[in-house]
């Protein structure tokens, strides 16, 4: 028998890997013969290049950058072992898990640092580049990226504006005679998991401002400062930022990487699954097993149990879900793929008792259901 565990991360407590490897601990205690191939699974947010490490050959590249607050810090991002793609996680670089929300300040918030890191990685030679852009702390729609990459911003008088969302309010001109020449000839592709374009009530101020430190107060003027860049864009550029499925993505980055590095946005889930060719594991097998930290509605817009669901689902191969929380409304997921759902949790219990336990209660949960499993063919 051979079993593939994909599961996602579980937030504040497991990361993919770990969740992976509980899980295999408690199946292989009912079927310690059978054949498990662990691929530990991603969609596009924080935690992605922690799963893809697990199964992609390549090397981790250390620099010194700003962060999202224009602080010097040390980030890193994976090269692959060919040295021809790079895979840059933002969340590494302006993530909002580096910021305290009294620390955050979105009117300054900037993605210059992203733009360091795709530079240090063209110089490296790469010709394909891929970014996940979960997680920022961001709202300057990448801005400060192509600040970074050479790209001068300019205000009425002609001076250049500083970083971060607030300034944009003034921008009059964007000026890319000094714009990095190498990008022309970079394959950029985003794993993004969200639809939201750049402006508007479900745009990336409104949507993702709050959680970045956003007062309710600054949402219109935060939207405005996105608009003004968009108007400008089109102005100077020709290119229509406001249009753009995923563009409100990460503060707007998306719509950024697509206007100023013609990067194609795509499922974070898709990008990440084909290169840890998840496929190639999923075909063959008798059980697939996934999970996340909570199996809810929400897991059926993209989230890794579906995206797993439906890749297993091509293949006739049952899919079994193992969350430390199951939401009420998760039949939505047996809609995707999903054929059973388990939650970790054996009694109720609060936040940080789950935290401290969730690795046992998961390798029992999975023993549980493999011990389901094993006496199924008595059940008349």
């Amino acid at each position: 028998m051979k079993i593939v565990i994909a599961p996602d991360s579980y937030k504040e407590s497991m990361s993919a890997e770990h969740v992976a490897q509980h899980i295999e601990s408690g199946f292989r205690e009912v079927f310690p013969s059978a054949e498990y191939m662990k691929v530990p699974m991603a969609d596009g947010g924080e935690g992605s290049l922690d799963a893809i490490k697990a199964s992609v050959q390549g090397q981790e590249i250390s620099l010194m950058i700003k962060d999202a607050y224009f602080n010097d810090r040390e980030a890193s991002y994976f090269l692959e072992a060919d040295g021809k793609t790079a895979l840059i996680e933002i969340a590494k670089i302006c993530g909002i898990e580096h910021t305290t929300p009294e620390q955050r300040h979105p009117e300054v918030a900037t993605t210059y640092g992203v733009g360091q890191v795709i530079s240090d990685a063209i110089h490296r030679g790469v010709n394909h580049i891929v970014l996940f852009i979960g997680g920022s702390a961001t709202n300057d729609a990448g801005a400060g990226m192509v600040q970074a990459l050479g790209a001068q911003l300019l205000a009425k008088d002609g001076q250049e504006l500083s970083v971060g969302c607030a300034a944009l309010a003034d921008i009059e001109h964007i000026d890319l005679s000094r714009f990095e020449p190498a990008i022309a000839n970079i394959e950029f592709e985003v794993a993004c998991d969200v639809d939201n374009r750049l402006l508007g009530p479900q745009g990336a101020t409104y949507v993702f401002g709050p959680q970045k430190g956003v007062k309710p107060e600054q949402l219109a003027h935060f939207d405005l400062c996105l608009e003004r860049f968009a108007k400008v864009i089109q102005q100077d550029l020709g290119q229509d930022a406001l249009t753009i499925s995923g563009g409100g993505a990460a503060g707007g980055l998306g719509a950024g990487l697509s206007v100023f590095c013609q990067a194609e946005l795509r499922n974070g889930f898709d990008i990440i699954s084909e290169l840890v060719g998840l496929r190639e594991q999923v075909k063959d097998a008798d059980l697939v097993i996934t999970g996340e930290g909570r199996i809810d509605s929400q897991s059926a817009r993209g989230k890794v149990p579906c995206g797993v669901g439906n890749l297993a689902f091509e293949y006739s191969v049952p899919v079994i879900g193992i969350a430390g929380s199951v939401s009420n409304d998760v039949d939505a997921v047996y809609e995707q793929g999903v054929s059973a759902v388990f939650s970790v949790l054996p009694r109720p219990m609060m936040l940080a008792e789950a935290y401290e336990t969730c690795e046992e209660n998961l390798k029992n949960t999975s023993k549980n259901i493999a011990l389901v499993i094993q006496s199924a063919p008595l059940v008349k």
